[in-house]
């Protein structure tokens, strides 16, 4: 360089000497890092420092850093950058990952708001099981961001599914509880909204939501199955699921109690379903008979019947896997579907459920009643089924019109 050449030229001079494709200048009164490299996609950082003369020596040093970095450790310009900036951990700063993993699944099962093992197996294990091997590999992620985005991005998970929301929540938990409890360093704090890295689904996207049934609809499904001991099994199982409008899991949960003072026997479910939303606690459950289109109840007997012998439930993905399963078998359930879909409806094993919510605002029971009977709250319940809004704000005006006294 010649003598008495600007500072700009020196510290460009310098920066190309590091190697073949480096290169700065100025951006926004920012120095502005670029590498240009034959083999790979251009890439570009604004560093912290002011293009003025007397951030010459400090933006260099950065910059041989950042440099050796990239060029000796695997990290992209932009993670080495971070790194030497002190915004993301150094590969070479080892992290107990497995032991954080470990202490976390502890924590889940027999603290706080406690889950059963079932439920860490199928819906934390998987996801942070990919996050440590991801942590602990060659090239980790540098950021919580990249780590959540890398840990949801498979093209089986379409934006905004429930799979991505899933992941990301539970991932993000373990990330906090790293930070809070692990002394893994704050960077590692996850984004306080995940709404960007779980997406939301393209305007094209089919819902999965399930539509209700008639309940002759039901009835004829029902009848339509097979007469021998399994089929028998089955039909008390979607019985079940009609006349008290259980979530399939539930099914598992069933039991009979009996009322101490009137010695009245009742349905009772002891599943408690764990959310984003809440706890849903145990409850009891009060059974609507279905009704054909000739007006006649149909009397299952079910109560006096228990104990029932249900099909297995618990193989596989799952009780609603598992009658999904069994009625994609029958012709009956295939024509149902059929005749569903031409309406641009669609039904899965939650049809039953949804039929339960329809027939009792049908029958003028409040959206409250019906809510806690289904185990939910009122808002899950209105925002779920449209009827109960709707159903509330008719009886709503139906009694204020009865009030108004004539002059």
């Amino acid at each position: 360089m010649a003598r008495g050449a600007a500072w700009h030229e020196s510290l460009q001079g310098d920066v190309r000497a590091l190697a073949t494709g480096w290169s700065v200048k100025e951006r926004k009164g920012k120095v502005f890092l670029r590498v240009r490299q034959s083999d790979q996609p251009e890439a570009a950082v604004t560093l912290p420092f002011d293009w003025i003369a007397s951030s010459k020596g400090d933006a260099y040093t950065r910059i041989r850093n950042i440099y050796k970095l990239a060029q000796e450790q695997g990290y992209t310009l932009k993670q080495a950058a971070m790194v030497a900036d002190g915004k993301a951990p150094r590969l070479t700063e080892k992290q107990d990952w497995p032991g954080a993993l470990e202490r976390f699944k502890q924590q889940k099962l027999q603290h706080g708001t406690a889950i059963k093992p079932a439920t860490w197996e199928a819906k934390y294990l998987p996801v942070l099981t990919d996050a440590v091997a991801m942590l602990t590999s060659g090239k980790p992620p540098t950021t919580p961001a990249d780590l959540i985005d890398r840990c949801i991005s498979d093209p089986k998970w379409e934006p905004g599914s429930r799979t991505r929301q899933e992941r990301a929540r539970n991932l993000a938990q373990f990330l906090r509880h790293c930070v809070n409890r692990e002394q893994i360093p704050v960077i590692w704090q996850p984004p306080t909204d995940l709404k960007d890295a779980i997406g939301r689904k393209p305007a094209t996207a089919t819902s999965q939501k399930s539509d209700e049934l008639s309940d002759q609809q039901i009835i004829d499904l029902i009848h339509s199955l097979p007469k021998d001991d399994a089929g028998r099994r089955w039909a008390d199982a979607l019985k079940l699921l009609a006349e008290l409008g259980l979530r399939p899991i539930e099914l598992l949960h069933l039991s009979i109690k009996t009322d101490a003072k009137t010695k009245e026997r009742f349905w009772w479910c002891g599943y408690e379903k764990r959310s984003g939303g809440g706890v849903t606690k145990a409850r009891r459950l009060f059974p609507l008979a279905l009704q054909a289109d000739d007006g006649t109840l149909q009397e299952w007997k079910l109560l006096e019947r228990w104990p029932l012998v249900l099909p297995p439930l618990q193989s596989g993905n799952g009780a609603a896997d598992a009658i999904g399963t069994y009625l994609n078998r029958r012709e009956g359930w295939k024509g149902l579907r059929a005749e569903q879909e031409a309406a641009g409806k669609r039904v899965s094993s939650y049809a039953f459920r949804h039929s339960y919510s329809l027939r009792g605002h049908q029958r003028g029971i409040d959206t409250g009643s019906m809510a806690l009977a289904m185990g939910h709250s009122i808002e899950v319940h209105c925002r779920s089924y449209t009827w109960a809004s709707e159903s509330t704000a008719s009886a709503a005006f139906m009694r204020a019109a009865q009030m108004i006294v004539p002059n």
